[in-house]
C-alpha cells in the first residue's frame, strides 16, 4: 500500500513516521519550506522516551502524480480547502482518511469525492512542532482509531490496520467509525469550551466551587446533540469521559486553549460552532456550549 500523508504536523508527522519505521510506504506532501527542511535533516520526533528521525520521501504539490492507494489528510480543520487544493494532480486514485476534530469534514469529504472513497478517522494525542522543526509528543498519549464506511473501503482499511498494529502506537479498528467520531467530538467540545472559558486546566476547574458541575452540563448539552443526531454516546464512554473532565489536580488541556493563550488560530467553529449547529434543528438546548462559541468568535473577531 502507498499512503499519502498530508502534512508532517503533530498527527501527520508523528504517526507517519511510527509508520514509517513499522516499515510502511508513507511519502508526506509538504510545503515548499517544510519539504526543504525535512528533505536536508529527516524528520525529528521528540518524545518524553525519547528521539528518533527518519528520512521519509517527500513530495511537493507541484510534483504530484495519482499513485497512492490512500490520502491521509490531518490539517486543522479550517486548512482542510487549502490542503485538498494541493491535492489536485493525486485525486484521481486511492481513498481518503480523514483525521480532523469535528464532524463536517466527513459531509464535506463526501460531497467532494464520493462517500465510497473517504474513510473515518479518530486521532489521541497532543504535539507541537518546535522552533526547529520537530514534532513533540507532549504527554503519553498517542493513539489512531480508523475504520471504513462502506464495504468497498473495507480491503484498504483492514490494510491500513495491520500497518498500524505493527507501528509503536495504539491502534483500535472502529466497526462504526462515525459513532467513534460523534464521541471524541463530545469530548472535545467539553474539553475546549471550558478550558478557553477559563483560561486554565481541568484540575483549576474542579477546584473552583462550580467548576466540575459546569463540565457536567455542557458535556450533557453535547451528549443530547449526540443522542438528537442517531449517535447516543454509551453511559460507559460517558462515564470515562467525565471522570477525565472532572479530575482533580488533572493539568489536561484543549489544543484550542493553548493556541487561544498563543494567539494563534483555532477550531471554534469546527468544534463549537459545528456542534451547536447540529443540535439547532433538533432545539437542543446548550446554552453552555453556546456562550463557550460566543466567546471564541468574539476573541478571534478581535484578532
Amino acid at each position: 500500500m502507498k499512503i499519502l500523508i498530508v502534512g508532517a504536523g503533530g498527527v501527520g508527522g508523528y504517526f507517519g513516521a511510527k509508520l514509517i519505521e513499522a516499515g510502511a510506504d508513507v511519502t508526506f506532501l509538504l510545503r515548499e519550506k517544510r519539504h526543504k527542511l525535512i528533505s536536508e535533516n529527516g524528520l525529528t520526533i521528540e518524545t518524553p522516551d525519547g528521539t528518533f528521525t527518519v528520512h521519509p520521501a517527500t513530495v511537493t504539490a507541484d510534483r504530484l502524480t495519482p499513485d497512492y492507494d490512500l490520502i491521509v489528510l490531518a490539517p486543522k480543520s479550517y486548512d482542510l480547502a487549502d490542503s485538498l487544493a494541493s491535492l489536485d494532480k493525486a485525486s484521481a486514485k486511492g481513498l481518503f482518511l480523514p483525521f480532523l476534530n469535528g464532524y463536517n469534514h466527513l459531509e464535506f469529504l463526501d460531497k467532494k469525492y464520493g462517500r465510497d472513497r473517504v474513510m473515518g478517522g479518530v486521532a489521541h494525542i497532543a504535539a507541537t512542532i518546535t522552533e526547529t522543526g520537530a514534532v513533540k509528543r507532549m504527554g503519553d498519549l498517542a493513539g489512531l482509531i480508523a475504520g471504513h464506511r462502506s464495504a468497498a473501503q473495507e480491503p484498504i482499511a483492514r490494510e491500513f490496520a495491520a500497518l498500524c498494529d505493527k507501528a509503536e502506537f495504539n491502534f483500535t479498528y472502529s466497526e462504526d467509525i462515525e459513532q467513534s467520531l460523534w464521541e471524541k467530538w463530545v469530548m472535545l467540545a467539553t474539553l475546549a469550551g471550558m478550558t478557553t472559558l477559563c483560561i486554565g486546566s481541568v484540575g483549576e476547574i474542579v477546584a473552583t466551587r462550580y467548576g466540575a458541575e459546569m463540565a457536567r452540563r455542557m458535556h450533557a448539552e453535547g451528549c443530547a446533540i449526540a443522542a438528537a443526531n442517531d449517535h447516543p454516546i454509551p453511559d460507559k464512554v460517558k462515564a470515562g469521559q467525565l471522570a477525565m473532565l472532572t479530575k482533580e489536580g488533572s493539568i489536561f488541556t484543549a489544543s484550542m486553549m493553548r493556541d487561544l493563550v498563543g494567539g494563534l488560530r483555532t477550531e471554534h467553529e469546527h468544534i463549537l460552532g459545528d456542534l451547536v449547529e447540529k443540535g439547532a434543528p433538533r432545539d437542543i438546548d446548550c446554552p453552555l456550549l453556546k456562550i463557550a462559541y460566543t466567546h471564541m468568535a468574539v476573541t478571534a473577531a478581535q484578532g
